[in-house]
């Protein structure tokens, strides 16, 4: 499993460490998406196996249906999040009076 750095209370963090971060949750937050998919379908699985009746098996589909359904709506929130983290520049950008900034930054 990854791991975040442990960040200590006084964060001296660069513009690239920040968002490499952000990247990071977006990924952590997919790899917990795709854990509870995979956890649904097992548990679809095993009501498959163990139902009894026709009411049984839609009663398991329909919680399997809203755990889906609520994942869905955080992966479109997770993919407009993505988007805008692509879209910030590595770098600020410079005016030509200005000196050129330490890629470091």
């Amino acid at each position: 499993m990854p791991n975040i750095p442990n960040i200590n209370p006084e964060l001296k963090l660069k513009r690239g460490d920040v968002i490499n971060l952000l990247l990071t949750s977006v990924a952590l937050e997919g790899i917990g998406h795709s854990n509870l998919l995979n956890a649904e379908g097992e548990k679809l699985q095993k009501a498959i196996q163990q139902a009894e009746t026709l009411g049984d098996l839609l009663e398991a589909s329909r919680s399997v249906e809203k755990i889906i359904e609520i994942i869905i709506k955080k992966e479109i929130l997770l993919q407009f999040k993505l988007e805008e983290l692509l879209g910030i520049p590595m770098y600020p950008k410079q005016s030509e009076d200005e000196e050129k900034i330490d890629p470091t930054w």
